[in-house]
């Protein structure tokens, strides 16, 4: 578990911060919108009603006491930049800043963000990979030349378990996991046989998964 603050409740920022909550982490929840924040306050073990681009509000929060600091304030980049700034200054531990452009992204790790999230970009690169071909059902990005993906079982591999497949000696791939029926996930035992209508889940190069769809 851990204590998590969450600053600007937009539709991004109330997403993440409803779920790191659903997680078991305490979270608590900042932004200058007395009605947003009296709407959601309850979800939360602490809430606050307050422009945190000024140092003052920043100070009563105490954001040294936090293990994460997210700025997912939306509106407009200057006050995200400053709030990022501000958070470093009073010795926040690691603060994550959501970012709209790839030059905001640069702006950000430069005045104190130590990640950055640019939620457009990911969602766009994710949705190209998936829909670019037919069997691809989901898709984490680890690099620039890996990644985490969910594929149908090939015909070739049905009827046999992960040894017989040999999948990373020919593809070069991990398998992680195996969905059933598109929902529960089993985790991956050597001795498991592949069935049809199975989804896999792999981790391994672009490359290699471009080999196995075709």
């Amino acid at each position: 578990m851990k204590s998590i603050l969450v600053i600007g409740m937009g539709r991004f920022g109330t997403y993440l911060a409803k779920r790191l909550a659903e997680l078991g982490n305490q979270v608590m929840i900042a932004d200058k919108n007395e009605d947003v924040i009296n709407r959601l306050s309850p979800y939360f073990v602490d809430a606050l009603i307050g422009d945190c681009s000024c140092e003052e509000v920043l100070r009563e929060i105490g954001v040294d006491n936090f293990d994460i600091c997210f700025v997912t304030m939306g509106e407009s980049f200057q006050p995200s930049l400053e709030v990022t700034a501000l958070l470093k200054d009073m010795g926040a531990q690691y603060v994550v800043s959501m970012s709209g452009s790839e030059i905001q992204s640069k702006f950000l790790l430069r005045n104190g963000a130590d990640e950055v999230i640019y939620p457009q970009m990911d969602m766009a690169y994710k949705a190209a990979v998936k829909f670019n071909a037919d069997n691809i059902f989901d898709f984490i990005k680890l690099g620039n030349d890996y990644g985490v993906f969910e594929v149908r079982v090939p015909r070739e591999w049905v009827g046999k378990d992960v040894v017989e497949a040999d999948i990373r000696k020919k593809y070069d791939l991990n398998v992680l996991a195996v969905k059933k029926g598109g929902t529960s996930t089993v985790f991956m035992a050597t001795d498991y046989v592949f069935e049809e209508g199975d989804h896999v889940i792999v981790a391994g190069p672009f490359k290699a998964v471009d080999r196995l769809r075709k």
